[in-house]
């Protein structure tokens, strides 16, 4: 199967370097169209649906192979090697940030900066680790969701994207979820839920920068603090917002954060 089809690669704008951009659980490659045309002036673009979302290909998915993260991190490496020209800056949306930590420990030498946009290497709390859930809270989020797909989404979308003076994001994650195949989102969020990738932080060498928001339901601020602890080459932005998805409801602060840290490293 053709990486293209498969994965609905769409590439654009130009540059010596090529910045890649993941969406988020149950969501698509549109949500990044409030900031990639900010740096296709510089950057080639690729855009792509992970398989199992948006127009991906959804016969390519495979409950073993994106039974883990992992799976969805060879399919980025494959995607890397066959679009981008030039170093490769990374930019990954919640549990996206984490697939591409993984590829970026697989193949080091493709990565020369990594965004993590609201990021969790665990979302279960831990002892001293607070994920901003217990394993119960989980566990009955995935009973909801199993049960009642679409009354989920419509639930969970205005908690997840916060930004209550942008209703119409709230409305747009809650369609984006509800034309996400259900067997697909369900098997897709129990993965992204239970996933621990703690271990791995201190593996990351590429030069990182954690994205967060001050105020977001599903990854609090105590987790980035914890990734920057982890990972030796990694630097910790806080955006005043409320919400997990700060690429749409606060675009430019999002812009400016990743353009200061680019700055910093003369890509």
């Amino acid at each position: 199967m053709k990486i293209q089809a498969r994965n609905n690669v769409k590439t654009g704008g130009h540059g010596k370097a090529t910045m890649v951009f993941a969406h988020g659980f149950g969501c698509d490659q549109h949500m990044w169209r409030l900031m990639a045309p900010a740096f296709q002036s510089r950057f080639k673009t690729i855009l792509f649906d992970l398989v199992g979302s948006g127009n991906s290909d959804l016969s390519a998915y495979d409950m073993v192979k994106y039974g883990t993260l992992h799976g969805y991190a060879t399919d980025l490496i494959e995607i890397i090697d066959e679009f981008a020209d030039g170093p490769v800056v990374f930019v990954g949306h919640s549990v996206s940030a984490c697939i591409g930590m993984l590829a970026a420990i697989a193949a080091p030498e493709r990565f020369a900066a990594h965004f993590m946009v609201g990021p969790s290497p665990c979302y279960i709390n831990d002892g001293d680790y607070i994920g901003g859930f217990t394993r119960s809270d989980i566990d009955d989020l995935l009973s909801t969701l199993e049960r009642n797909y679409l009354g989920w989404s419509s639930t969970m979308a205005p908690a997840i994207m916060g930004s209550p003076e942008q209703p119409e994001l709230s409305l747009e994650l809650a369609n984006s979820f509800c034309r996400t195949d259900p067997e697909i989102a369900k098997h897709f969020a129990r993965v992204t839920f239970l996933s621990d990738h703690r271990a791995e932080l201190s593996q990351v060498t590429t030069p990182s920068l954690i994205l967060q928001c001050s105020e977001d339901l599903i990854a609090p601020q105590s987790v980035g603090e914890y990734m920057h602890r982890a990972m030796p080459n990694s630097r910790l932005c806080v955006i005043e917002n409320v919400g997990h998805c700060p690429h749409l409801s606060a675009p430019s602060a999002s812009a400016d954060a990743m353009n200061n840290f680019l700055r910093q490293l003369d890509v």
